[in-house]
């Protein structure tokens, strides 16, 4: 438990800075998957989706907002830590405007990747897409505040982008694509990293500074792919995770290819692989009771629509569990995600 209470306290002490003088941050702008989807997804026709419950009902007001979580993602205590407001809206959610949006939005779908063939399977927001979507909001953004204020919000912002797993899970090492014929996974996992340079050089030419790229976790350890581990049931999948670390050393390297050729680029990988596993291995540490399968259903195969107000099986204390569902954090953790990337990748802009 003291490293809980350690937990506590840092975020208490990156609250109380950003009380106590002006953020230096102007607003959060995010990009990516399920772990960052503030509710895009429930503005598109798929059934990716999470606007039900039991998903929100930590969340203020008990509400289901689409986010895959029992309460806030990572990307909203980030957000309130940088004394900025409490959640990052969703762009596509018409409850709110630019106005909120100027603090903070975010562009992520849950289901997508880097990959454009990963966003068919589920049919979301490919993030090509959202970048389409960014530019139109520097429209409005300008439009609302005058060019001078909004090009100091695009330059000075902090970017979170968070994506990958769902390239590997739901689409090379799926039965419904082809990439596993077309490339062995040292091929495909260039593939993505070409794709990844290409929109983080992208999003410097449209003004972006400060971006912390949320790198691959032990995805193997996920409920999900521990429940469908055959040849050690229960256990991790090592392949994945192996997968996941060549797959981080592949980033950090483009990390620093990128900040040597992009000026005033300052890309930061979020280092979230240790962590996770840390968690997965010592729950105890963290607080947590338990770490093998997700608070929702039974917790080891149920995510979006298998995750509903109707399973049973579904646990009263979501706190005491690492996962909210097979596939995503619970609330605790994320807030865990939050100060570890507030002390590593976003240290410096704080």
């Amino acid at each position: 438990m003291a490293f809980v209470r350690h937990e506590r306290l840092l975020l208490f002490l990156v609250l109380f800075r950003s009380l106590a003088a002006p953020s230096r941050v102007p607003a959060v702008i995010v990009f990516g998957d399920s772990t960052v989807d503030a509710g895009n997804n429930n503005f598109i026709p798929t059934i990716a989706r999470a606007n039900f419950p039991p998903y929100g009902r930590d969340f203020p007001g008990g509400r289901a907002t689409g986010r895959f979580c029992n309460g806030r993602l990572a990307t909203d205590f980030i957000s309130e830590a940088l004394g900025l407001p409490s959640i990052v809206p969703a762009y596509l959610d018409p409850a709110y405007g630019i106005r909120d949006f100027a603090t903070g939005v975010c562009f992520a779908s849950a289901a997508t990747g880097l990959d454009a063939a990963t966003s068919d399977v589920l049919s979301v927001i490919p993030l090509r897409q959202e970048m389409e979507f960014f530019k139109e909001y520097q429209q409005k953004l300008e439009a609302y505040m005058g060019k001078t204020k909004a090009n100091y919000i695009i330059n000075e912002a902090v970017y979170i982008v968070s994506i990958g797993t769902n390239d590997f899970i739901e689409n090379y090492y799926s039965e419904v694509t082809e990439r596993s014929e077309q490339f062995t996974v040292e091929e495909y996992e260039d593939f993505l990293i070409r794709h990844a340079a290409d929109f983080l050089t992208e999003l410097h030419r449209l003004g972006a500074r400060k971006v912390s790229f949320t790198g691959l976790t032990p995805f193997g350890c996920l409920p999900s792919e521990r429940t469908s581990n055959l040849m050690n049931p229960g256990e991790c999948m090592e392949e994945y995770n192996t997968v996941a670390r060549d797959f981080n050393a592949k980033l950090q390297a483009l990390t620093t290819r990128l900040c040597a050729a992009l000026p005033g680029l300052k890309l930061r990988l979020a280092p979230f692989y240790d962590l996770l596993l840390h968690v997965v291995q010592n729950p105890s540490s963290y607080g947590f009771e338990v770490a093998s399968r997700g608070c929702c259903g039974t917790g080891k195969i149920e995510a979006s629509y298998l995750c509903n107000q109707w399973n049973p099986f579904t646990c009263e204390d979501a706190d005491k569990y690492a996962f909210w569902d097979s596939i995503h954090p619970s609330e605790r953790l994320n807030r865990l995600c939050a100060n570890q990337t507030l002390r590593t990748s976003l240290a410096e802009f704080v």
